[in-house]
């Protein structure tokens, strides 16, 4: 399992705000700070989920998949 550093703090409008540093856009909000916790776990499998039925493959090239 691989683990990520999140930067969170405190939104002005009220709850919370996290974003993931080592994947660019990763980012999420939440009221609660559990709320802000299950947000995360979400924005971080949303953001390195890939549809591998989306890719182009040709015949010098191969779709390898890693369990992380």
């Amino acid at each position: 399992m691989k683990r990520f550093s999140s930067r969170r703090g405190f939104a002005n409008e009220g709850g919370y705000w996290a974003e993931v540093p080592a994947i660019p856009g990763c980012a999420t909000e939440g009221d609660s700070w559990d709320e802000l916790i299950s947000n995360l776990h979400e924005a971080i499998e949303g953001c390195l989920s890939v549809d591998s039925s989306q890719l182009e493959v040709d015949g010098k090239s191969q779709i390898l998949e890693l369990a992380i």
